[in-house]
């Protein structure tokens, strides 16, 4: 075989192992996002709530980010922190590969006890957790109707003779495209590397 006939080969042979490495470096193959389990369902919508700072958020302002959404309350001793954290966690593992795309994400608590969860009292709550955790209260009526747009179910239970109660929820924690629309339900139930692969499927 003359040198020119090997060196032809030789880039023959080159070119499939190139274009399989670069596959590898991708990662899997991401489903479209009209395929996702949440695609077209009735779920989120425009509210106004108030902000950490007092001032007033609106759905509308996260427009462009993709958003996490949580209902919880500040003073839940299990469920909610577990939920928190495992999403909070699996948000720093996704950021490990993900940097770039994890900057577009915007992690939100909805309190769902506006009694006691006052701004300053939420802030503190979700800085227990991360930094990028934005929380969020308001008046009853406001939080009963940011509840029924994302298909949350919450009641307040029996107050104790110190005034003490605990609130019934449902424990979901939904992800948003940046138009706002439902995506998926992270499974902060299996742990925070769920999280991680469960973003890493759909945000884009």
């Amino acid at each position: 075989m003359n040198r020119r006939a090997m060196v032809t080969n030789l880039k023959l042979l080159a070119l499939p192992l190139a274009l399989l490495a670069a596959a590898c470096s991708s990662g899997p193959a991401q489903p479209p996002l009209d395929q996702a389990p949440l695609a077209g369902a009735a779920i989120g919508g425009d509210f106004t709530l108030t902000g950490e700072d007092g001032k007033p958020v609106s759905w509308t302002d996260f427009k462009g980010k993709w958003r996490v959404v949580y209902f919880g309350f500040a003073y839940c001793p299990d469920i909610c922190p577990t939920d928190l954290q495992r999403t909070s966690q699996g948000l720093t593992l996704y950021a490990r590969d993900h940097a770039g795309l994890a900057a577009s994400i915007q992690p939100i608590f909805i309190t769902i006890d506006p009694e006691r969860d006052t701004p300053a009292v939420v802030a503190e709550f979700t800085d227990a957790f991360s930094k990028d955790l934005l929380g969020l209260t308001g008046s009853p009526e406001q939080i009963a109707a940011a509840a029924k747009a994302f298909g949350v179910y919450y009641a307040k239970g029996e107050v104790n003779d110190q005034g003490a109660y605990m609130m019934d929820h449902s424990n979901v924690t939904y992800l948003f495209d940046p138009q706002g629309n439902p995506v998926t339900m992270l499974p902060t139930d299996q742990g925070a590397e769920a999280v991680a692969a469960e973003l890493a499927k759909w945000v884009r």
